[in-house]
């Protein structure tokens, strides 16, 4: 996907992120605490400049992040300074060897752009590094009130979800929310919090 590293990467370097608000993601808050997920070694797929892994580092939990564009990967390196996050540049669908099975991932916006390209091998990277019964958070662009083009994250209807990821997870928790807009944009789309664990192969 060297195109698209590329189109990420320029991205970060002009600062057309309206997806980056600063903040840590208040869902992923709320799902942590309420099913009282602990500490333990964590995977962040698509982490852009790694504010929601810093704060999950924070908290306790040996992260690891990942992003396909070095860009984002060096701020998020600058701005973690003394906070212990592997940030690693990497393609989701192609990535690097990683010894670490992780028992918790969270995704803020890299599964629904990466399905349109390879939702299988996207499953296959969750697979291959996650443990048995590992439970995981996705956020996703909600297809009931797709953004116009050009506009807005892409979307996804319930049905895709359901059948996408459940061909190797169980649904926890499926309900929407609204991405918090960056600063100075008012723009508050609505999404998926995708709460799952994942199957334990007989």
């Amino acid at each position: 996907m060297a195109d698209e590293a590329e189109r990420w990467d320029e991205r970060y370097k002009t600062g057309d992120l309206p997806w980056d608000t600063g903040k840590t993601s208040a869902e992923l808050m709320r799902v942590l605490a309420e099913e009282k997920i602990a500490p333990c070694k964590a995977l962040e797929l698509g982490c852009g400049t790694g504010t929601n892994s810093i704060w999950l580092a924070q908290q306790g939990f040996d992260m690891t992040a990942l992003d396909i564009s070095p860009s984002a990967i060096q701020r998020a390196r600058d701005i973690a300074s003394r906070v212990a996050v592997r940030f690693l540049v990497a393609d989701v669908l192609a990535p690097p060897r990683i010894e670490d099975k992780f028992s918790f991932f969270f995704d803020r916006g890299c599964y629904h752009v990466v399905r349109r390209i390879d939702v299988a091998g996207y499953l296959r990277t969750l697979d291959s590094l996650t443990t048995p019964g590992a439970v995981g958070l996705i956020l996703a662009g909600n297809a009931k009130e797709a953004a116009p083009p050009g506009q807005g994250p892409p979307s996804v209807p319930e049905e895709d979800i359901r059948r996408e990821l459940g061909q190797l997870f169980d649904i926890q928790q499926l309900h929407e929310f609204r991405f918090t807009p960056p600063p100075g944009r008012n723009e508050s789309w609505l999404a998926w919090s995708v709460f799952v664990r994942k199957r334990v192969k007989e």
